[in-house]
């Protein structure tokens, strides 16, 4: 299964003035915000998602379809240290995860999920990592 969707939860959210929330914006459609099952932790200046099945873990984000797909991950992996090189285990991995827009529609789209431990690390509890 795979998708051409991506939902963002952190700093390749719109508004971020950082290099590769621009390359997203450049090359990709905003679709609106959107929501997972999940919880965050705050890693540094950055959050991390971490995977959930309760309903009632809301992580809240954006939902954007790429247009060049493949290509856009590939920078996308290198800029979250996942893509082919890196040494594992690695700090994030890119998930498929079932996601629900504004529309109340729910698909898959990619995401980046911590991957590393999370001891000690404060949670979001909102679910939204600007309100941090």
């Amino acid at each position: 299964m795979t998708s051409d969707r991506l939902f963002v939860y952190g700093t390749l959210m719109r508004g971020f003035d950082h290099p590769m929330a621009r390359l997203l914006a450049q090359h990709a459609d905003f679709l609106g915000e959107a929501r997972c099952r999940g919880r965050l932790v705050l890693v540094k200046h950055y959050p991390g998602l971490l995977l959930s099945e309760l309903s009632s873990d809301v992580v809240h984000g954006e939902l954007f379809a790429l247009r060049a797909g493949d290509e856009l991950l590939r920078e996308l992996d290198m800029y979250e240290a996942c893509g082919e090189g890196f040494p594992e285990p690695t700090e994030y991995l890119r998930c498929l995860v079932d996601v629900t827009g504004a529309d109340g529609l729910t698909a898959p789209a990619w995401t980046y999920v911590y991957n590393w431990p999370v001891t000690g690390l404060p949670h979001i509890e909102s679910g939204r990592f600007l309100e941090h």
